[in-house]
């Protein structure tokens, strides 16, 4: 699906843009008025980022910047849910991955 954080599921939501004039009472005005409503979106801030994987493949995922920032996955494996560090992959990273070991108890 589109918009949507694979890992979090975060997606997009819907709200309203509020339009205001006027100046707030306690800066000596008479008060905020609302002088129109209108739709809106808010879409999570979802980035294309390559990640080992447990069974040790590399995929592309659309993740969420608040995962990113966590650095865990919470995965279900083998029926129970599973906790393991986000480790982004790069280009010619074969031994660094080697020197990392096993990393993901499985």
């Amino acid at each position: 699906m589109g918009r949507t954080c694979e890992v979090s599921g975060k997606k997009t939501s819907f709200g309203n843009h509020v339009t205001t004039r006027g100046k707030a009472k306690y800066l000596g005005g008479v008060g905020i008025k609302c002088t129109g409503r209108s739709r809106r979106t808010f879409e999570p801030n979802l980035q294309t980022i390559k990640i080992w994987l447990p069974n040790g493949k590399t995929q592309k995922v659309r993740v969420a910047t608040s995962v990113i920032r966590s650095g865990v996955i919470t995965l279900e494996v083998d029926g129970v849910e599973r906790t393991f560090p986000l480790i982004k992959a790069s280009k010619g990273s074969i031994q660094a991955r080697e020197k990392m070991g096993n990393l993901y108890p499985i």
